[in-house]
Formats: C-alpha cells, sequence, structure tokens
C-alpha cells in the first residue's frame, strides 16, 4: 500500500502513516526499512499486519508514476534532516559567519551575519577599535541560537528550522 509519513517521534520510535485509502497506520521504528531518515510528508511504500499496522515501510521510489501526492502535505518534508547539534555547533564555533544558517537553509540570515561580520572587522581595523563591538554582537546572537537549537526537542527542531525555515530565533 502506498501513503504518506504524517508524524515520526524518535524519543517514542514510533509514527503514523495516511494511506492512500484515508486511513491512518501505526507503525514503529524498527519497520522503517531505509538508511535514511523517517520524516514527516514522506511518500512511502508499506504492507499491513493483522493488526492493521504499518510493517515493512520502504519510501516510495520517485520515478513511479504511481507515487501518492496529497495536495495537503505537498510542502511537508521538503527540508532533508538536519542534526540539531550539528547546527549548535556551527553556531558555537563559527556562528559570527552565519555557517549555522547556511546549514539550516536559510541563506539570507547567513549572508547578514557574515556581511556584519566583515564589516565590523574591516572597519576595526581600517578605523578603530570600537567597532569590533557589532561583531561581539553578532557571536551573541549566535550563541542564543545555539542555546534555542540545544533546547528543542528534535521533532520541534525539524518542524521549526528545517521544514518551516525559521529564519530569526
Amino acid at each position: 500500500m502506498k501513503g504518506q509519513i504524517l508524524d515520526f517521534s524518535v524519543q517514542e520510535n514510533k509514527g503514523v502513516i495516511s494511506g492512500e485509502d484515508g486511513k491512518r497506520y501505526h507503525f514503529e521504528g524498527k519497520e522503517w526499512k531505509e538508511s535514511g531518515y523517517c520524516t514527516r510528508g514522506l511518500a512511502v511504500d508499506f504492507d499491513l499486519d493483522e493488526n492493521g499496522n504499518a510493517v515493512g515501510v520502504y519510501q516510495a521510489l520517485k520515478g513511479n508514476n504511481n507515487s501518492v501526492s496529497f495536495q495537503n502535505f505537498q510542502n511537508l518534508g521538503s527540508g532533508k534532516p538536519k542534526n540539531k547539534v550539528v547546527a549548535a555547533l556551527l553556531a558555537f564555533f563559527l556562528g559570527g559567519f552565519g555557517i549555522h544558517k547556511f546549514y539550516l537553509g536559510t541563506p539570507i540570515p547567513g549572508i547578514v551575519y557574515l556581511m556584519a561580520s566583515l564589516f565590523s572587522l574591516v572597519l576595526a581595523a581600517v578605523a578603530d577599535e570600537g567597532f569590533i563591538f557589532i561583531n561581539f554582537i553578532i557571536c551573541l546572537l549566535a550563541f542564543i541560537d545555539m542555546i534555542i537549537y540545544l533546547t528543542k526537542s528534535d521533532e520541534d527542531f525539524q518542524r521549526i528550522y528545517v521544514e518551516e525555515k525559521k529564519q530569526w530565533f
């Protein structure tokens, strides 16, 4: 049967699939048979056990003309899964240059971070050391980003920063 993942909880290791027949089917993480991440909005192919639970859940082949297309979920799962710890480490070590924003697929804030840092460094070198304070502010904002990333659950982080692409705090 074909369907689309509505939700998957890493903590509980359980998920829900909306089947092409309009019914919802629950599955356990051990039934995910792919090497990649199980994410919301992903088109899947699966079987049912005697209790009506999804088993043998595979990502649907992209070239298949029979693939499921639920218009309600068209934009879900568009971003590839990102690791919140990697994003937090990038924010901590290279946040002044906006590298964490580029990693999360939001280049506009990344460019703002990068340009503000470079601008303040050039002004500090040419004019006065007081302009380095701008760089301190940028690094402080990146540090706040790091703390926010680490305090979010894995699901919230994926939804907010990867799927919805929230750009600022």
